[in-house]
């Protein structure tokens, strides 16, 4: 049978042949996407603009995704997805400070690249890169989408700046990374930042780019998260007799669909425009201002 990215997609190639309306949505959000630009030129109007790359690259790639995400969440196969992402949408109303603590930028890639679905547990990222594969779309729109789609939040802590740049240390990988923080946010030595990271996306870029407004942990330290990581990772393993439980699985999808978002939502404490602030551990209720 498949997965349901196989489905989505073999139901996408076989519409597009057949030249049936019932998937205009999808066609129109391609032809949309190259109209606006999103082949290219639209990245090289950003730069222009005095966007950073890194940054403008993503941009454009998040565009791209939310044309197509709308389409393929209007199927049968995605209803499943479709219908996570109202519920959450209910629930944690992403609207940024004061209305909410999730912002629009995080809740969209999480919704976009981390909320899995259906049996073969996809993501629309992954729908989004058999589609593409299937139905012999341009290499670029899977360049732009496979970086999200690999990408995960995670806690780095704060080693200084290099120029306009700011220095993270992811506390799994252990490495430290060059990056342009989109918020405008640079922080302080020794915090705790909680947010997604992507990758360098053109050779003659040399940073990655944090995406999401930072959130700050204000009583977070590297070895109370590590620890924290540790247990719950433990517990995702018992609980499930899980394969390959680690710590990426855990910052990636978590032990359930919105376990980051709730610990967002319950560590709020305080914001101000390019920063969010958070106190807590998510396993440790009293900790949590919000709980």
């Amino acid at each position: 049978m498949g997965s349901v990215a196989d489905k989505i997609a073999r139901k996408v190639a076989t519409q597009i042949r057949s030249n049936v309306i019932d998937l205009s949505a999808f066609r129109a959000s391609r032809e949309r996407a190259l109209e606006a630009g999103l082949d290219g030129s639209r990245f090289k109007d950003l730069v222009e603009q005095g966007y950073d790359p890194a940054f403008a690259f993503y941009a454009q790639g998040l565009t791209l995704v939310s044309m197509f995400a709308e389409a393929i969440s209007a199927m049968p196969e995605a209803k499943g997805y479709a219908k996570a992402v109202a519920k959450a949408e209910d629930e944690y109303i992403p609207e940024g400070p004061p209305i909410s603590p999730l912002t629009a930028s995080h809740f969209n890639m999480w919704a976009f690249f981390d909320l899995q679905f259906g049996a073969s547990k996809e993501t629309m990222g992954t729908c989004i890169l058999r589609v593409a594969e299937s139905t012999g779309m341009p290499a670029w729109i899977a360049d732009i989408v496979r970086p999200m789609q690999e990408s995960r939040m995670g806690f780095y802590v704060h080693m200084g700046l290099d120029g306009s740049l700011v220095l993270l240390k992811d506390i799994v990988t252990r490495q430290v990374l060059r990056c342009h923080s989109a918020a405008g946010y640079l922080g302080e030595p020794g915090q705790l930042w909680y947010t997604r990271l992507l990758p360098p996306p053109l050779p003659d870029i040399g940073h990655h780019v944090v995406m999401t407004t930072p959130y700050v942990v204000l009583d977070g330290t590297e070895q109370r998260f590590l620890d924290y990581i540790g247990r719950e990772v433990a517990r995702m393993t018992a609980a499930g007799g899980r394969k390959g439980v680690d710590a990426e699985a855990l910052l990636k999808v978590g032990p359930t669909a919105n376990h980051w978002n709730e610990y967002i939502f319950l560590a709020y404490v305080n914001q101000q425009p390019d920063a969010i602030f958070l106190v807590g551990v998510p396993d440790i209720r009293e900790s949590l201002p919000q709980a």
